[in-house]
């Protein structure tokens, strides 16, 4: 029999290793699975044993034989459990429950007004979770995890937003801590947008190792993929380029309490607010949206001018991080082509050709799911991890 190969860490590849080779859904026999990972086949043996006992491998249809019985095939088990993603963002909440490859089956969504706090938001999360346990037939011990994507700065680390500045009384609040005690389970929280663009690159571009997705909606925000993975930053602010400044827009307040940044000139806000201003009644990005479905001229240029704002500060971004995809995504995205076209518009004319010959700006595939597919995802990966399965199977 092979002796077990040694992994980097020195010690023989355990049962989350071992099961890092199925996640990609291909069933193995025990002898493929041992000479993939150099175990003895009893070692294989044991492994296997405990995932399926886990619910997380099941028998799948029986290898092609040369003679005698043919082998049992093993492969990963997406329904074994289930994860509570939500999206909140500044006007909403979404709320979806997931298997573990992050297809969703079931989700909710409410409007929400973050001002009422942190305790009666992630309230509604809870319950909402508990509802779509209920509507899937699933119960509280299948639920592996929470994901909660947050409309501000967010410490990923310890899961507390950052002097968030559409966030009332949410600055430092300990939401992993609230929902754990809610829910009993892991909690991992992060920026929306972050989470957006993981959802985004996991459903459609999982072969551009180096994406960006930009949301446009009430605020503006980006998340990096670098290489395959999240680029958070330091302290989680990667990303935040709606509060750089643009040239034209010097003299406009912005929320954060700066002049002429991006979010205060483009975003769906600015533009409501633009139009009011000229007689023509709008409120919110839906607002903007209907109003250039609708055939508004004012409406369709505001939003194409956006795109160009947008485009300045992406034209920089595209010199310095060079992504092969850039999606745009957020509510003001739904408008039609303007938004993206004034985007084009620029980058193309600013960027260098050679960061510009193979990108691609494109709006988003994944819609308004982005957001939960991400926190899921963010759940998944690191709830299935090779070091923290281990000890989950050891619980």
């Amino acid at each position: 029999m092979p002796a077990d190969r040694a992994f980097p860490d020195g010690l023989a590849a355990g049962r989350g290793e071992v099961f890092q080779l199925l996640r990609d859904g291909r069933p193995r026999t025990r002898a493929e699975l041992s000479a993939e990972t150099g175990l003895a086949r009893s070692t294989i043996a044991e492994r296997i044993e405990t995932l399926l006992a886990s619910g997380l491998l099941r028998s799948a249809d029986k290898a092609g034989s040369t003679g005698g019985r043919p082998p049992t095939m093993f492969t990963f088990n997406p329904a074994a459990r289930v994860v509570l993603a939500a999206d909140i963002g500044a006007t909403h909440a979404k709320v979806a429950l997931t298997d573990l490859t992050s297809d969703v089956l079931a989700e909710q969504e409410t409007k929400v007004d973050l001002a009422i706090g942190p305790e009666a938001v992630l309230g509604y999360v809870a319950e909402a979770g508990q509802e779509l346990l209920d509507q899937t037939g699933r119960s509280a011990r299948d639920l592996l995890g929470v994901g909660v994507g947050l409309p501000g700065p967010v410490e990923h680390s310890t899961g507390r937003p950052v002097i968030p500045p559409i966030m009332p009384g949410w600055d430092g609040f300990d939401v992993k801590a609230h929902l754990h005690e809610r829910l009993g389970v892991l909690t991992l929280v992060d920026n929306d947008v972050n989470l957006m663009a993981l959802g985004e690159h996991k459903t459609h571009w999982p072969d551009a190792p180096n994406m960006m997705f930009v949301k446009v909606a009430t605020g503006i925000g980006s998340g990096l993929i670098s290489d395959g993975r999240l680029h958070r930053g330091s302290r989680g602010s990667a990303g935040d380029m709606g509060h750089v400044q643009v040239p034209h827009g010097v003299e406009v307040p912005c929320r954060c309490g700066n002049l002429g940044c991006l979010e205060a000139v483009a975003s769906g806000a600015a533009i409501a607010a633009r139009l009011t201003a000229a007689g023509i009644p709008a409120l919110t990005s839906s607002d903007v949206v209907a109003l250039a479905r609708s055939g508004s001229v004012d409406a369709v240029q505001q939003i194409r001018q956006a795109g160009r704002d947008i485009g300045e500060v992406l034209a920089t971004a595209v010199s310095l991080f060079n992504p092969s995809v850039i999606v745009v995504g957020g509510s003001l995205s739904q408008a039609g082509e303007h938004l993206i076209a004034g985007v084009r518009e620029v980058v193309y004319r600013r960027s260098l050709p050679l960061a510009t010959t193979e990108l691609r700006i494109v709006r988003s595939r994944a819609g308004n799911r982005a957001g939960v597919i991400g926190a899921a995802t963010m759940v998944i990966d690191h709830a299935l991890s090779p070091f923290e399965l281990d000890a989950l199977l050891d619980r």
